[in-house]
């Protein structure tokens, strides 16, 4: 299971940058080849409130299964700043608290959370409700799953005030896994998945643990987040809004081993990541279940019989709100031009300028094809293709873009337009012949015919071939570039000269 959260502005950009430049994955259940969106890491902050019903001092994350070193930072915006981060036999802690100092207690505290709520409450920034509001805002970052994460308020010991101990049942906070799911067919979108696990255990063996009520808002964005814009009071960042409502309310609950089927435990929503997405953005919030329970099983029992409309008396306060996003990087190519002119591959998904963006299964391998339009000539690539050949291969790992550049053709006087033409000569070589493919208005073999004219922009091979008992040297003039290769490719946009060598 995977939870993450960063600190609040400056701390969190340090440490997205140290993440994006490493490529951080968090792995799901495929394999690295199976993979076709790589998640840079999840990000999440959450507002809780303090439900125990005493003033408390500080707030514990326990992160099972996680070393500190997968530890990248705690959000710190709030009254108790940054915690302190230990190892545990099981994993990590994250602890928040405050100073103690005998005669004058606890530095500050939380009080129980009685005012109805509202977003932004729990914030340092909104002083009005801040002080008294009873709930807090709290999170961490990590670049591996947890196989467990447990969130509690810390309060004061009924045996020696001067020591917080963690109060039970845990909270209700959502925290969601990300991974990854292939798509059922190749070169389809993969799915981005997050998972719910009931946060509070069965308090009693074999039994039903406490209910809450579940929801889900989802967003997917254009470009990746930053951890400081996951706040409750940032519409143009974390849905909420009716419209974007990904799941309505349903139960969570912790199940017992039998005498269940794992639908109340366990809450998973997936959707297909664009080619263009670069994070997913969700609000899961979780509600008071205020219903009647089974006397024997603890069991939530709703009027619906299905416990997915609560009624009236049966959902009471907001509890928390899990502002979570997914920074992710689907496998993709992106093709874009530049001037007059397409691109295709070769297997047909791409038909640029119609369609220019492909998901792809990582390690695809795909052939680009550039066509320049009349009055135009392919000038090259840029990007993850290169040269001036018109076709480019290349291998989709994570999201890759080529841009193909086009010009207008060339004329002799500066121009532009199509019409005139170009004269390509090469010198009689007294050694070997040369030929060259296309032909222009006539078909170049030198020493017969050494010059042609051709179209701007035409991309001609020559191919240089020593007479018996010769050899060919090097190329000059135009082909100087091409060295001792007895080939050499040009582009004709102007008079040119080519100068083959071969020995005597």
């Amino acid at each position: 299971m995977m939870q993450e959260r960063t600190t609040h502005g400056g701390n969190w950009r340090r440490l997205a940058a140290a993440i994006v430049a490493g490529a951080a994955v968090i792995a799901g259940a495929t394999s690295a080849q199976a993979q076709s969106a790589v998640i840079y890491g999840s990000l999440g902050n959450f507002d809780i409130a303090n439900d125990t019903g005493k003033v408390c001092h500080g707030f514990e994350i326990d992160l099972d299964g996680l070393t500190v070193d997968q530890m990248s930072g705690a959000f710190s915006s709030n009254r108790y700043g940054m915690p302190t981060i230990t190892s545990t036999p099981t994993g990590v802690a994250v602890r928040y608290q405050t100073t103690y100092s005998p005669g004058a207690g606890w530095a500050t505290r939380t009080l129980p959370h009685t005012v109805p709520w509202f977003s932004g409450q729990c914030y340092q920034w909104v002083a009005g409700t801040y002080e008294n509001g009873g709930c807090e805002h709290f999170g961490t970052y990590t670049v591996a799953n947890p196989t467990k994460v447990t969130a509690r308020w810390m309060c004061e010991s009924d045996a020696d005030p001067s020591v917080l101990v963690p109060v039970d049942p845990p909270t209700a906070v959502p925290m969601p896994t990300y991974y990854v799911q292939p798509p059922a067919q190749p070169n389809n979108p993969p799915q981005l998945v997050a998972e719910v696990v009931a946060p509070e255990p069965a308090e009693v063996q074999g039994l039903f643990g406490n209910a809450q009520w579940l929801r889900s808002f989802r967003v997917e964005l254009l470009r990746p987040i930053a951890l400081d814009e996951l706040m409750a009071d940032d519409p143009a960042v974390v849905p909420m809004d009716p419209g974007q409502l990904e799941s309505d309310f349903s139960i969570l609950q912790d199940e017992p081993p039998s005498n269940s089927n794992g639908n109340r435990r366990q809450k998973r929503n997936s959707g297909s990541i664009a080619p263009t997405t670069r994070a997913v953005v969700r609000r899961i919030e979780t509600w008071e279940f205020t219903g009647q329970y089974d006397p024997i099983t603890h069991e939530a029992l709703c009027a619906d019989g299905t416990c997915s409309a609560p009624a009236p008396d049966e959902i009471g306060q907001l509890i928390a709100v899990q502002m979570s996003g997914a920074n992710v990087q689907p496998d993709a190519l992106t093709v874009s031009t530049s001037g007059n002119g397409s691109v295709d591959s070769s297997d047909k998904l791409i038909a640029c300028g119609k369609k220019c963006v492909q998901p792809y299964n990582a390690g695809t391998v795909v052939t680009l094809t550039a066509r320049a339009s009349s009055g135009s000539y392919f000038a090259g690539w840029s990007g993850a293709c290169a040269g001036t050949q018109s076709t480019c291969v290349v291998t989709v790992n994570g999201g890759v873009t080529a841009v193909a550049t086009f010009a207008p053709q060339p004329t002799k006087s500066g121009g532009t337009g199509g019409g005139s033409t170009f004269t390509l000569q090469v010198s009689r070589g007294n050694s070997g012949t040369v030929t060259a493919t296309p032909a222009g208005d006539k078909t170049i073999n030198c020493g017969g015919t050494c010059t042609a004219r051709f179209a701007p922009g035409t991309r001609v091979t020559l191919t240089a071939t020593p007479a018996a008992g010769k050899a060919f040297l090097n190329w000059g003039g135009a082909c100087t570039t091409a060295g001792a290769n007895p080939t050499c490719t040009l582009t004709v946009n102007s008079d040119v000269t080519v100068q083959p060598n071969f020995s005597k």
